[in-house]
């Protein structure tokens, strides 16, 4: 199946290319959108009809497209009337002038399948952001240009800077395993978003990147954000956390018209931890001085070597594209590049970027023939991680505080003639710490995707309102992930001779579907109607990996695999599915006199992980409707626009791969000449199992007020989850190492609310202004009834996330201080302080509110924008400062040991009160691993001047100007924190897994970035 698809889209590439031009008979129409006033609006979106080329806009109203006579261009624009403009005898220009929208709230927006709908039929919450907007703070990766810009979603960006990974979820977390992340589709179709390999608190380890990071922010024409099934339905399971829909640029006709821009961001650590440097070691590698023994103490120590260690990152981004056709063809081509230097010394990624479209239309405009290719590399080396192991800012951070840190800086590696290679110079030998040079220049870090996305498309025009069209998709991606550890370094994480963890591996997707299409007006009805048949395979982490850990090389730092141990095993990846889906859906929208609208969806799924276990097919379905009150009776001239809305929907997910089978690798058999053994894990249901199950109600209202001056929308939704895939251990005598159960209740209810205003419009100056906030409850009603005590999580030496029935997902538990019936903390026999036996839930991970706020200003030429974000409510752990504690190289410890006592609600055992502490006895009872993290959850609230734009476009007033548009502004972002109690950055991820959200263990501190950003067109 797979050969003959990429045989056929070859095929169909071919037959695009040599198409001819003789078809064409061109007709170049370029024009500007206005409003009543003549201003121009930007963002306008000019569909022309019959067909599904779009286009926008540009800031100041312009656009230009190739027609072809009796064709007819919709115009369209948010909180304005929809025009209709006939291209008639030889027109070549023209203004269209969209009039304030009293009635009805008017915008083509782009929904599942790719299908453009108006949005006021719309039964459920949708938010469209412009490809500009996107990118006016010079962002990289797309999805964290949506934070705070989108009610109900929470986005966190990984720590390890450029082409690190994003975690974003739409109204809370609904999996306890699997992902809880949107789909994302690129102009109508799936595409992959696998994560790459993420921190964990003991081994370190470094964010893998996601896939994400291969867009190139600039192809982006505009993004709409489906939040909840109820949007998503016709994407069947893989839409059951929403979906967040990317319609890219594509050919304008006319004139070649060439667009540059270039960014380059400048980013510096701005959220080092506090530090003392008059305090040094006694003992070991703790920066204290026991009670009783003479105190380590002065004002010389070095200082500044911690903030001299990071470097000044630079980001360039450059980019171009070339668009152009004529009334029948148009093309758009582009390329990107992204060069970046970390902040972290040695660390750096370079990623390249082509993209290819064109779009053919034959036969009096009945056919339309298109097809895309996207091609990405992207290389990073020594990306920044977090955890105890391996980690550079353990030895940086903990460094004893008497010692020389030049000497360790200068002579990171000496020579060791007794082995014939260069060692490391640490003077500590705990497993966590590492001279962070050595680290750095010492143990490279390889990762890199190589990726391609092709696409084609072929739509006929039936009948003047049935259309058919056929798409095809294939994404294939290459992984390397390749890290090093050189012989001599840390003995307890690196053997003698070197550790090399490789893997390598491919993601692949395969992509089709048809679908009819038929839109008719009856009088006073409207009928929109779609169906189509989809297939999809996918082969998820197909390769292999091996590590020697600590089991010695053959021979040192030979990085082969001929250089393994005999007793290693080569495997395949655990994270290995093929998965192939096989879909009917269908979508019926109907309008009564433009005021009432019904809408129904439905799919229909069988997919491949349950044919083994007889399951059946999977359906989910959606009704929604909706009725523009205002246009129905007669309201206050004020009310502009009053519409309400309600969905239900029900969506379904895929049983997991592989539910009955065995996972088998091959192992070493002892010796150097074994014949290998094979190690297998059986898996097997408990019973007939049930597909996930997500039942989701929505109601919302939107409303404009004072001719759309001032804008409304709230929704609230519940949604219930059951049936999710449980893991238990295998029963006896089953032959099944482990066995998987279907249970749970898990259930998510919130509300969102977005306000737009017009704050102030004069002929010169314009201040527009929205509000997003948005919160989300979450709560385990039942994990299994039978099993009270079940729970999904575990311990990370003294703090746990966990998800337990009556809580919610990732609550986190600590150990807190035991104390008595009256507080005070109980003390032990030698005047410690002493923890309970258990862990105590201190919060949830999550925040109860998500905000943002956004500001765009524009006075003549020039203009500004100001985004703040925000998150309230919600804990986090910072372990680094339990560390830095516990080994007395924070400033608060100096403090306490240069008042000489710490004040405590203490008592003895034997119930003496006590009033005051040792700084030594009482740190001594913190931090570090398994003690008490009662004093390290922090408030995860903060709120921050997320983004700042300004900058000056440049008008060109001559008859033929060299440029069309030019504009250069200045880029701010995370500049700094309005109010924040976390000694770190809550938003700034160690990993965007579900797990250790909100914690910190030697992650990367948080960074501010500015620059500029210059954009012109010819």
């Amino acid at each position: 199946m797979q050969k003959k698809l990429q045989a056929g889209l070859l095929i169909l590439f071919g037959i695009v290319l040599i198409l001819p031009d003789v078809y064409a008979q061109e007709r170049q129409l370029t024009g500007r959108v206005i409003n009543e006033r003549g201003t121009g609006l930007s963002g306008a979106i000019i569909l022309l009809k019959g067909s599904d080329k779009a286009i926008s806009s540009d800031a100041n109203g312009n656009f230009s497209m190739g027609v072809a006579s009796h064709d007819t261009l919709i115009v369209s624009m948010k909180a304005y009337s929809t025009r209709e403009v006939p291209v008639t005898g030889s027109m070549t220009t023209v203004n269209v002038a969209l009039e304030p929208d009293a009635n009805m709230q008017n915008e083509i927006v782009f929904t599942a399948l790719g299908v453009q709908i108006d949005r006021k039929s719309l039964p459920y919450a949708s938010q469209q952001i412009s490809g500009d907007e996107l990118r006016s703070a010079a962002q990289i990766n797309f999805a964290d240009a949506l934070s705070g810009k989108i009610a109900g979603l929470d986005i966190k960006v990984s720590s390890s800077g450029a082409g690190g990974s994003t975690r974003a979820v739409l109204r809370g977390d609904r999996s306890l395993q699997g992902s809880n992340e949107p789909l994302y589709v690129i102009d109508g179709i799936p595409m992959v978003n696998n994560k790459g390999s993420q921190p964990d608190t003991w081994g370190g380890g470094n964010d893998g990147g996601d896939g994400l990071s291969m867009i190139n922010p600039s192809d982006i024409e505009r993004i709409n954000v489906l939040r909840g099934a109820n949007a998503s339905v016709l994407y069947g399971s893989q839409g059951a956390n929403g979906v967040i829909l990317i319609t890219t640029k594509k050919g304008k006709e006319g004139k070649v018209s060439v667009n540059f821009n270039s960014s380059t961001v400048f980013e510096q650590v701005s959220g080092l931890p506090k530090f003392q440097y008059r305090y040094g070691t006694a003992r070991d590698d703790y920066n204290w001085t026991p009670v009783g023994t003479a105190v380590v103490k002065s004002d010389d120590y070095q200082k500044g070597y911690i903030e001299d260690f990071f470097q000044t990152g630079v980001t360039a981004a450059n980019g171009v594209s070339i668009s152009g056709g004529n009334a029948k063809t148009n093309v758009y081509f582009s390329y990107g590049n992204v060069s970046s230097k970390g902040v972290m010394p040695t660390s750096s990624y370079h990623k390249n970027n082509f993209s290819f479209r064109q779009s053919t239309r034959l036969l009096n405009n009945r056919i339309t023939i298109s097809s895309g290719v996207i091609l990405s590399s992207e290389v990073s080396r020594n990306r920044p991680g977090a955890g105890y192991d391996n980690n550079p800012l353990t030895g940086l951070y903990l460094f004893a505080r008497e010692r020389d840190f030049n000497n360790y800086k200068e002579n990171y590696a000496i020579f060791n003639p007794n082995r014939n290679l260069y060692k490391m110079n640490w003077y500590s030998t705990e497993e966590k710490q590492n001279n962070p040079y050595w680290e750095i220049n010492k143990n490279p870090k390889l990762q890199s995707s190589k990726r391609i996305i092709a696409n084609a498309k072929i739509s006929y025009d039936i009948l003047e309102n049935l259309k058919f069209e056929v798409r095809g998709n294939i994404d294939y991606n290459n992984v390397l992930d390749d890290k090093r550890y050189a012989a001599a370094g840390n003995p307890v994480t690196v053997s003698p001779n070197g550790t090399w963890n490789y893997a390598k591996y491919t993601d692949q997707s395969i992509y089709t579907d048809g679908i009819f299409t038929y839109n008719k007006r009856f009088g006073k009805l409207s009928l929109n109607a779609l169906a189509g048949l989809s297939y999809q395979e996918n082969i998820y982490y197909d390769g292999m990996t091996v590590k020697n850990g600590t089991v010695s090389l053959q021979y040192p730092n030979v990085f082969t695999f001929a250089n393994m141990p005999y007793n290693i095993m080569f495997t395949e990846d655990a994270r290995y599915r093929k998965i192939s889906k096989k879909g009917a859906f269908a979508n019926l929208s109907v309008g009564f006199k433009d005021f009432l609208f019904l809408d129904l969806a439905g799919r229909n799924e069988w997919d491949s992980t349950k044919d083994n276990i007889g399951g059946q097919s999977n359906l989910n379905l959606s009704i929604g409707g909706s009725a523009i009150i205002s246009q129905m009776v007669h309201l206050p001239d004020a009310i502009s626009l009053l519409k309400i809305r309600a969905s239900l929907s029900q969506a379904t997910n895929e049983v997991p791969y592989n539910i009955e089978g065995s996972l088998i690798t091959i192992a070493g058999a002892g010796g150097p000449g074994g014949t290998g053994g094979l190690n297998v894990i059986t898996r097997a249901a408990y019973s007939k199992l049930k597909p996930e199950k997500v039942l989701t109600n929505e109601y919302g209202i939107e409303a404009y007020f004072f001719q759309n001056r001032l804008g409304l929308e709230f929704t609230v939704y519940n949604g219930v989850s059951t049936n999710q895939f449980l893991v238990l251990p295998g029963i006896q005598g089953s032959g099944a190492a482990i066995m998987y159960f279907n249970a749970e209740k898990i259930t998510n209810k919130g509300l969102e609310l977005t306000l737009n205003a017009e704050a102030f419009r004069t002929d010169h100056f314009t201040w527009n202004t929205s509000l997003n906030t948005s919160q989300n409850q979450n709560k385990i009603v039942e994990l299994i009834a039978s099993r009270p005590n079940y729970q999904i999580g575990g311990d990370n030496e003294g703090f746990a996330s966990l998800s337990k029935t009556g809580g919610s997902i990732n609550d986190l538990y600590v150990y807190h201080f035991a104390r008595n019936t009256a507080g005070q903390i109980i003390l032990s026999t030698g005047g410690v302080p002493t923890k309970e036996a258990t862990q105590t839930k201190v919060g949830n991970v999550n925040p109860k509110f998500l905000l943002g706020w956004n500001n765009n200003f524009r006075y003549r030429n020039f203009f500004a924008s100001v985004l703040v974000n925000g998150k309230l409510g919600g804990v986090v752990l910072s372990k680094t400062e339990a560390f830095l504690d516990s080994y007395g190289v924070s400033e608060r410890t100096a403090a306490a040991r240069d008042d000489g006592k710490m004040a405590i609600n203490g008592v003895k055992p034997e119930g003496t009160a006590v009033t005051s502490i040792e700084p030594y006895t009482y740190y001594s009872a913190v931090g570090d691993r398994n003690k008490i993290m009662e004093p390290y959850v922090f408030s995860r609230t903060n709120v921050r001047l997320g983004q700042f734009v300004l900058g000056y476009s440049f008008k060109q007033k001559s008859a033929n100007p060299v440029f069309k548009d030019a504009s250069i502004s200045v880029v701010g972002r995370n500049l700094f924190f309005f109010y924040k109690k976390a000694p770190f950055d809550p938003e700034q991820a160690m990993s965007t897994n579900n797990a250790l959200q909100s914690a910190d263990v030697f992650g990367m501190p948080s960074t501010r970035s500015y620059g500029f950003n210059l954009k012109f067109s010819f």
